[in-house]
């Protein structure tokens, strides 16, 4: 993912490592479920796009020392705990440069195309990358299919969240950010190639993962919902103090998970 001083939840924010922490205990059980489903597995040859270090430690263990993982982000300072074999860490834009290699096995992709203008060009390049029957997978959020972190609006405590969470939409609008679409994942997967194309979602109605991650990700955009005459800092304490009481059923936006295999 492309990450700049306008990107809201800025790797760079002291809030970071909180935020990664909430969003990999959240979306890593389902993003090993569906990579143990496609077999990795010793020997395997993976591209990990736009890394996080769990997947990339989970991969490297799944394919041994026989096996290679070629770990890629445009910002590679969060991998250098990962950069020992068989992992390869390396700096990487999406779409705009040649893939860092050829023959992969998987390619695998987590949230990587939120930021690439051309996505239709970054799946084409992911697949390029892969040998005959290789399998490529990603993922990608949804959050026009369910943009409310309450669905169930029968209090002032889930108005006030998802009050907060359209003022969110709103300052990622005013910076020209191309929201997530994952419904479209299956058929830009076909248009890029490949066969056997297949996809499902996952969606928690409530969790305790969901509430870290909505804390988290209102502390990193306070100041600016704040400044951007969107809330108040009543409103986000008020709100803080809903998510940790656990009274709130906090939710997310769907995660699409689409894969297939290049013929």
């Amino acid at each position: 993912m492309t990450r700049t001083d306008e990107y809201l939840l800025d790797d760079r924010q002291h809030e970071a490592a909180a935020h990664f922490s909430a969003f990999a205990a959240l979306f890593d059980p389902t993003t090993f479920r569906h990579l143990d489903a496609l077999g990795v597995g010793s020997g395997w040859r993976c591209w990990e796009v736009g890394a996080g270090t769990t997947v990339v430690s989970w991969l490297a263990k799944k394919v041994g020392p026989t096996g290679r993982v070629v770990a890629t982000d445009t910002d590679t300072a969060r991998l250098a705990s990962a950069a020992r074999p068989p992992v390869e860490v390396r700096a990487h834009q999406l779409g705009a440069q040649e893939p860092p290699g050829e023959g992969f096995d998987l390619v695998h992709a987590r949230l990587a195309l939120v930021q690439v203008t051309d996505r239709e060009r970054a799946l084409r390049s992911m697949v390029e990358a892969l040998r005959p029957g290789g399998r490529l997978l990603v993922e990608d959020a949804d959050p026009a299919l369910q943009p409310l972190p309450c669905p169930d609006e029968y209090g002032p405590e889930q108005q006030l969240a998802n009050r907060l969470r359209q003022g969110f939409r709103k300052l990622l609008a005013d910076r020209g950010t191309d929201l997530p679409c994952g419904r479209t994942l299956p058929r830009l997967l076909r248009q890029a190639g490949l066969s056997r194309v297949h996809a499902d979602a996952y969606f928690p109605l409530t969790s305790p993962d969901c509430a870290a991650l909505e804390a988290v990700t209102i502390r990193q955009i306070r100041d600016r919902l704040v400044g951007a005459g969107l809330a108040t800092e009543q409103d986000i304490d008020r709100h803080l103090r809903n998510v940790t009481s656990g009274a709130l059923d906090l939710t997310t936006a769907p995660m699409i998970t689409a894969w297939g295999r290049k013929p």
